[in-house]
């Protein structure tokens, strides 16, 4: 019943184009748990035919991006496969982890393109400040080890720069706890874009890109990677609209860096789907 729940047709958005190129999109937002209709719509005006899935916060779903199963995400690809002859993972932030492990999973992914990445599985959010610490995954009913969140961290403002909280909880969270929930990108036999800001405020992703890139090319596996020294977490693709990028908590970047760091990525991205350089 699990299973059946994680790809509701509620759960799920299709953008198909007029005229299918044979690339399908996988599209996994972050922590809003929204489904990014905006981004499914953009990609098939490119002729890819684009998923974009809810994967926690629905009904059958976790109210939280806690213990979210895997095969959410292996579940959708089997819609998503038979229309297609090459599949893309592409998410965001949390939908980058989750692309990650997913891709590491499930050999049907031919690339996968994360935007403000980690290289490590996370605790999953807490309900309730007195919940156990959680992972954010589980792979066949057995939580994906993680790094656990350092519970002592306080804000040093009013408006939080999380980022120090990620930071500090891997230095925290010690060598095994850090190299059990480090993502086997090495086994991800596609593509890899990795997409992030220098200035990311929200958790390490620059930094995560180049320990992924760095562990990939060790194994002769090719990663592109795409920096924006003074871009934040957001990352806007060329022809998607402006999010109201206000927030409680600090994302970084200056004015008008969601969109650059978009537009940087925009070549790499182009070629994982196969698009030609006149699109």
């Amino acid at each position: 019943m699990e299973r059946a729940l994680s790809v509701a047709a509620s759960n799920l958005h299709w953008a198909r184009p007029a005229v299918a190129r044979g690339t399908g999109v996988l599209v996994l937002a972050g922590s809003s748990g929204r489904v990014d209709v905006g981004r499914a719509e953009l990609l098939a005006t490119y002729g890819v035919t684009a998923l974009a899935l809810r994967w926690f916060g629905a009904e059958g779903q976790p109210a939280v991006p806690r213990e979210v199963p895997l095969a959410t995400f292996t579940d959708a690809l089997d819609l998503l496969v038979p229309e297609c002859d090459r599949v893309v993972l592409m998410g965001l932030s949390y939908g980058a982890e989750a692309a990650l492990l997913t891709a590491v999973v499930d050999d049907r992914v031919d690339a996968v393109v994360a935007l403000a990445p980690t290289d490590v599985a996370w605790e999953g959010q807490a309900e309730r400040d007195d919940d156990p610490p959680r992972s954010k995954w589980t792979h066949h009913g057995r939580p994906v080890p993680f790094v656990p969140l350092d519970r002592a961290w306080e804000p040093s403002s009013g408006r939080p720069s999380y980022v120090e909280l990620y930071e500090r909880s891997l230095a925290s969270a010690g060598a095994d706890v850090v190299s059990a929930a480090t993502i086997t990108v090495e086994a991800i036999g596609g593509d890899v874009v990795l997409v992030a800001g220098g200035d990311d405020r929200v958790w390490p992703s620059s930094t995560s890109a180049e320990r992924i890139a760095a562990r990939r090319a060790a194994t002769g596996l090719r990663t592109v990677v795409v920096v924006d020294p003074t871009a934040g977490h957001p990352v806007v693709l060329p022809g998607e609209s402006v999010p109201d990028l206000r927030r409680p908590y600090d994302v970084g970047g200056d004015e008008g860096a969601p969109q650059r760091l978009g537009s940087a990525a925009w070549p790499a991205i182009r070629r994982v789907l196969h698009l030609s350089d006149s699109e």
